[in-house]
């Protein structure tokens, strides 16, 4: 196997493997109705190519709920998703441009309709024995951080079962 090419002087291993434990991805994505289904087929390709295909339908199915809600909520014009694997689970996050209301009603509020919003993606995590949240995002833009942790045992059994 012939190495790449390169004019930087310093070698570079190309053929790193790609395994569950070298994925970390990060992607931007128009807050638009379409993103969802883009978010979804990234990650169908990039959890494939690390060798995850038996976590790829739990895991596509609680992405694309919480691309649907940042891109609901953002007043923005893109969202922000982050895959990682660690700790055999998968970390997958992402953040809106949507900030923390002040008003302690109105915040309760928001929160209910993200939590209403989020139903399905609730059911698919309990099925994986997974957990998820969402809350003010601690990065410099401000906004909101949706989460989830879904254990590699629990979506390998939620996609036998599917």
């Amino acid at each position: 196997m012939s190495a790449a090419a390169s004019i930087c002087p310093h070698p570079v291993d190309t053929r790193t493997p790609r395994v569950p434990e070298n994925l970390a991805y990060s992607l931007t994505l128009p807050a638009a109705l379409a993103s969802p289904a883009v978010a979804r087929s990234a990650a169908r390709t990039i959890l494939e190519a690390h060798g995850l295909h038996e976590v790829t339908a739990a895991a596509i199915q609680v992405i694309g709920e919480l691309a649907a809600c940042a891109c609901l909520f953002t007043p923005s014009e893109s969202v922000y998703l982050s895959l990682r694997y660690r700790d055999d689970a998968l970390r997958i996050s992402l953040y809106d441009g949507h900030p923390r209301h002040a008003h302690r009603r109105l915040a309760a509020a928001c929160d209910g309709r993200r939590r209403s919003v989020l139903l399905l993606l609730a059911c698919v995590m309990h099925a994986c024995d997974g957990d998820w949240g969402f809350g003010e995002s601690p990065e410099p833009g401000g906004g909101t951080r949706l989460w989830a942790v879904l254990p590699h045992a629990g979506a390998r059994a939620y996609g036998q079962a599917a």
